[in-house]
């Protein structure tokens, strides 16, 4: 039996472009919060523009944990993640701040709340056989039988997404088993927190109408230049994990020459739709089974100040 009360924690998540960070500093404003990332793409330094980091001013009101924490030749993990995570949730508790975990990285987020499976490592040959079987097609063939064998899973990745892509191939080449029947069987991890899970969601055509802006600005404010540098960079090439992020990616290509500029960010926009789909997916689903989580429009007026009222509710608990 607990001594004590779970610690609160409050969980904001939704696709990108939706509106997450702008009500994370709104509550920075009325509550004693100590801010973490979940964001794969953010934990990078020098990729600020395409990844939507905040910039030095604003990191400097409203400091993030995890953001600028690896270099982009680097690979990070969930399991990584959870680590960082429940240090940082510790931190915090322990300054009598309240920890506000705040991105769209959801696989990061069920790691955190369901744990891991226990998955069997990688073997030289099964990691050679599989990226064999990717290199043949640039991994169609793969992505087709996860697809016809879990649909469920295949929908929560993108067909782009080599390093995903291969180890879920790995893994039913190991076990027979799909990734859907091997995170079922994983244990569940006892709740260590009081949590509030706030997820955010709006009308698609908006959304869609945001992530093309939110791309727009980003090519005024110099991202061509940015993953330029990023090219610069001697050990990084196209298949680097940091570099298969959603607009660097299509950039990258761009700067390759293999197509315009005006073609690159139609198949970024394109490439960020079908993120913010598998983001809804995975809140809608897997998420709102491991965290019961409450949809709000943020964009909605009244939305922020009753969420503000909500989140002070739970906190007097």
């Amino acid at each position: 039996m607990q001594d004590t009360a779970p610690l609160p924690l409050i969980c904001l998540l939704g696709p990108t472009a939706v509106g997450k960070t702008a009500f994370a500093f709104a509550l920075a404003e009325h509550f004693p919060v100590h801010l973490i990332s979940v964001d794969a793409a953010q934990i990078y330094r020098g990729m600020n523009i395409g990844t939507a980091k905040p910039d030095a001013a604003t990191l400097a009101r409203y400091p993030h944990a995890l953001i600028d924490i690896l270099e982009p030749e680097e690979v990070y993990s969930a399991a990584q993640f959870c680590r960082d995570a429940q240090t940082q949730i510790a931190l915090a508790h322990q300054q009598g701040k309240i920890p506000v975990l705040v991105g769209g990285t959801m696989l990061y987020f069920l790691a955190l709340f369901e744990g891991l499976a226990d998955l069997p490592a990688s073997t030289a040959d099964s990691r050679a056989a599989i990226e064999a079987q990717f290199a043949a097609d640039n991994g169609k063939t793969l992505y087709a039988d996860l697809e016809q064998r879990d649909p469920i899973t295949a929908a929560q990745i993108s067909p782009n997404d080599r390093q995903r892509l291969i180890r879920f191939s790995e893994l039913m080449l190991l076990t027979g088993q799909t990734p859907q029947q091997l995170f079922a069987a994983q244990e569940k991890l006892a709740p260590a927190w009081q949590t509030l899970a706030i997820g955010f969601n709006c009308e698609r055509s908006l959304l869609h109408e945001r992530i093309a802006l939110r791309l727009q600005d980003m090519l005024a404010q110099g991202f061509i230049e940015e993953v330029a540098a990023l090219r610069a960079r001697p050990q990084l090439t196209s298949e680097s994990v940091s570099m298969r992020s959603v607009g660097y990616r299509q950039f990258w290509a761009h700067l390759a020459g293999e197509c315009s500029q005006a073609q690159a960010l139609e198949a970024a926009i394109i490439a960020t739709r079908q993120l913010a789909k598998r983001q809804i997916t995975w809140m809608n689903n897997r998420l709102q089974a491991a965290i019961p989580l409450q949809i709000h429009n943020p964009l909605q007026s009244g939305c922020t100040a009753a969420l503000l009222k909500q989140v002070e509710a739970f906190l007097s608990q």
